[in-house]
């Protein structure tokens, strides 16, 4: 026995021991690249000159490599806040596209693409500035009737800012560094510009923003301001989250669907809960989902290698296929504009959506868009085919604004 023994305890133990050391030395490799690349930004004066495309850069690395999966979760659940703000859940009650069972799925997978597109194309392609220009025909009509107000528009863009740095911080395995919430603010700034955007409640709004971080900290504390003036207790704000919430848990078995919207539950702080009309967890759940959230950080700290750039997130095809059209690749809900493929229909997660009762790829004909979606025509049916002439003159514009430059000079 000891003959045995011996020897697998010799390299079994420092094996063991250096393990969680190697994976954590791996861990912060690639920030600290970055870092490197991008060291003509490590004063506050210098990342005043952070061009647009640099941000896309640094952002695209967090999102494909450092946190898929928090930051992705970020961003749908900074759209699911926006809710608890009566006059955006009344508009989106009377348009019915949120608040229907039949038209909740189609709405959460249309304004998935365009936030995908102007998020993981650089900001001066054509798919970027189509996707922003859609974006703002399909708001056009209701900013001009006043349905939906400037600050309704602010606030959302706050949201997708400031939700990806704050769950990053609370449940991922490291913190983001200076230069990357540099990148965001840059990022979103810009953004808000190609959506014409309005700054002007923001206290540098006329004056000019010095960095992405100013932008950063001003629009964080107008939007917490915002919250607790207008977050406030409304059935609107509970019908748009129900149908939200069971787009969100979609994907679960019947008998684990009451967790999953426990889970939900969890995830609100208590201002978007009380707004939302919902029930805090039980403190048991509230125990459970801790630890959980607290094991897969210690997991991906110390025993989970880096992702590998090969297995990098991508949830649309890289180029559109002869007819312009383009594919989503990763779905948790109904298979919008999902490519009916052999691996889409009969690959794992085909197997298991069809154990749970859901359709796949290519069923119920054209439903779902099997050809894949095309920028300008994405949104409701009955805006299909509808604002050529303004996207035209919109991506005119966007083309003299959106240059990839610095969206502080």
């Amino acid at each position: 026995m000891d003959f045995f023994s011996r020897p697998i305890l010799t390299y079994t133990v420092p094996l063991l021991v250096a393990y969680p050391v190697v994976v954590s030395l791996l861990r912060f490799q690639r920030v600290k690249e970055l870092q490197e690349k991008y060291k003509k930004y490590a004063t506050r004066e210098a990342m005043g000159e952070m061009s647009d495309d640099e941000a896309f850069e640094i952002q695209k690395q967090m999102i494909q490599l450092e946190f898929p999966f928090i930051y992705i979760k970020a961003l749908q659940f900074a759209l699911f806040r926006t809710y608890g703000i009566p006059t955006i859940s009344h508009t989106l009650t009377g348009t019915k596209q949120f608040s229907q069972p039949e038209n909740s799925l189609k709405r959460y997978s249309d304004t998935a693409v365009l936030i995908q597109e102007f998020v993981g194309q650089s900001p001066s392609s054509q798919r970027a500035c189509s996707a922003i220009a859609r974006t703002r025909f399909l708001h056009s009509g209701y900013r001009t009737s006043g349905k939906i107000l400037d600050s309704d528009m602010l606030y959302t863009l706050s949201l997708f800012a400031t939700q990806p740095i704050q769950f990053v911080q609370k449940y991922e395995w490291r913190n983001l560094t200076e230069l990357e919430k540099c990148a965001i603010g840059t990022f979103w700034k810009s953004v808000g510009d190609g959506l014409d955007i309005s700054y002007e409640s923001l206290p540098s709004g006329k004056t000019g923003f010095r960095d992405g971080l100013h932008w950063l900290e001003e629009i964080s504390v107008w939007s917490q301001e915002y919250e607790a003036k207008y977050m406030v207790p409304d059935i609107k704000n509970k019908e748009t989250a129900d149908q939200t919430t069971a787009v969100l848990v979609y994907m679960l078995p019947k008998f684990l669907v009451p967790v999953g919207m426990d889970f939900v539950s969890y995830m609100m702080d208590d201002r978007l809960r009380k707004a939302m009309m919902y029930d805090p967890p039980s403190p048991l759940y509230e125990k459970l989902f801790s630890a959980l959230l607290a094991i897969r950080i210690f997991f991906l700290r110390y025993l989970s290698l880096p992702r590998p750039h090969f297995l990098r997130y991508i949830s649309f095809s890289d180029h559109a296929d002869e007819n312009d059209r383009i594919f989503v690749t990763k779905w948790d809900a109904a298979p919008y504009y999902v490519k009916p493929t052999i691996w889409n229909r009969w690959g794992p997660v085909a197997w298991l959506t069809w154990v749970l009762g859901r359709p796949i790829p290519g069923d119920e004909s054209s439903k779902y868009y099997p050809q894949g979606y095309y920028i300008p025509d994405v949104g409701p049916k009955y805006f299909e085919g509808k604002g050529r002439t303004t996207l035209e003159k919109t991506m005119e514009e966007l083309k003299s604004s959106r240059t990839g430059g610095c969206p502080f000079h």
